[in-house]
């Protein structure tokens, strides 16, 4: 009765755990939810004054899909002042969410049996959205070692004459890690003289502690015209549901085509949120964004102290993002297992690295108080103790 194509599909385990979570506390559970990928601060107050405004002035009609020309020249501000990267307006679409972005851009470019590089742990769409298209994904395994991120052994050893993309994620969803100037210029180097794609997902941008964040079309001219910049503000702003993405690309033929793409599905993106994002890219509640990080770094050094200090466990410092990626194989290889176990046993919800194509791991979001932190971390560390 339904296609092959969405019969390829599985369901988002974050989605997942954070359902079964709601139904535990629906029960009257007593449940800390650490699942999820969203700040809890608020959006901030600059913004929403131009949403109301663009309410109250009747700003409610049907827009260019990929944009209203405002919005387009604040996005480009943004990418030539905090990425040094010039676009024209024909090479920016808009759309609900960096998820969207992304979907459009594999069904621009990826065929039946094209190969997607993609580093593991990955964010839990990327390989979903390239088997929905036809493609195959190619997981490349990185560890501690690695922090995380791939090299240019790793990735000459994954390309074939099938590879049509290469992803790449920094900050990291779930590990936090960030790519340097110098690593992306290695793998630009392997990349050269391909006809390979690079999707660069720069989603955590805002959310830096340590190091220093590029982006890879940055690099060098051809890694400029091989990339395709995805970025948005749920994460940097606070606007997870106001569903607001964009990306970026020098090739105005890949931009066309997603334009469109969404002109026959959902053509522009809602004017409300075209309008509120305009200060926010243009840098007018900076100031709120460095509250949001202050207060995430002082919870990011809490979380690793804390859970280096249980028997059992151990984590990378993430340098970017607001989660923590957790080894526990020496207790248990089976993340889903670890992660139900732990949800119905302590109340404890968090994310089994095998969502994220890295068993022995689980993904913990420090987007929540910190007596939540403190009290969920507590009773992660009764519910180890009660296993050895």
């Amino acid at each position: 009765m339904f296609s092959k194509r969405i019969q390829k599909l599985s369901p988002s385990l974050t989605i997942a755990i954070s359902q079964k979570a709601r139904e535990l506390k629906a029960q009257g559970r007593d449940i800390l939810a650490f699942s999820a990928g969203e700040p809890d601060f608020d959006t901030p107050e600059v913004i929403k004054y131009e949403a109301i405004k663009a309410i109250t002035e009747g700003f409610t009609k049907y827009t260019n899909v990929a944009g209203i020309p405002e919005l387009l020249e604040a996005i480009k501000i943004k990418l030539k002042r905090d990425n040094h990267l010039d676009y024209e307006m024909d090479e920016i679409i808009v759309s609900n969410g960096a998820k969207q972005s992304l979907f459009n851009i594999f069904a621009a470019i990826v065929d039946e049996g094209d190969e997607v590089i993609i580093p593991a742990p990955y964010w839990v769409t990327y390989p979903e959205l390239v088997k929905y298209h036809g493609g195959t994904p190619v997981i490349i395994q990185t560890n501690e070692k690695t922090n995380f991120k791939i090299t240019p052994d790793m990735l000459k050893k994954a390309i074939t004459p099938k590879t049509k993309a290469l992803m790449l994620t920094s900050p990291s969803n779930p590990t936090g890690s960030i790519y340097s100037k110098k690593e992306l210029s290695a793998i630009a180097e392997v990349l050269k003289e391909t006809n390979i794609w690079v999707i660069s997902d720069e989603m955590y941008e805002k959310l830096i502690y340590e190091g220093e964040f590029v982006a890879a079309a940055s690099i060098n001219e051809d890694m400029y015209k091989r990339t395709v910049t995805v970025n948005g503000l749920s994460k940097s702003h606070a606007m997870t549901g106001w569903r607001f993405g964009y990306c970026a690309s020098k090739n105005k033929e890949l931009v066309k085509k997603m334009i469109t793409l969404q002109s026959q599905s959902t053509s522009n993106i809602n004017t409300i949120t075209q309008k509120a994002a305009i200060p926010a890219l243009l840098g007018k509640a900076d100031e709120d964004i460095k509250k949001m990080v202050n207060e995430f770094k002082r919870r990011r050094d809490f979380v690793y102290e804390a859970f280096n200090s249980i028997e059992g466990l151990s984590a990378i410092k993430p340098q970017g993002a607001f989660y923590i990626f957790v080894n526990h194989k020496k207790i248990v290889n089976d993340s889903m297992n670890f992660a139900l176990d732990l949800l119905e046993e302590k109340g404890v919800a968090v994310v089994p690295g095998l969502g994220f194509g890295s068993e022995g791991y689980f993904r913990f979001s420090f987007a929540t108080d910190f007596e939540t932190i403190n009290k969920g971390i507590k009773r992660i560390e009764e519910f180890i103790k009660e296993i050895l």
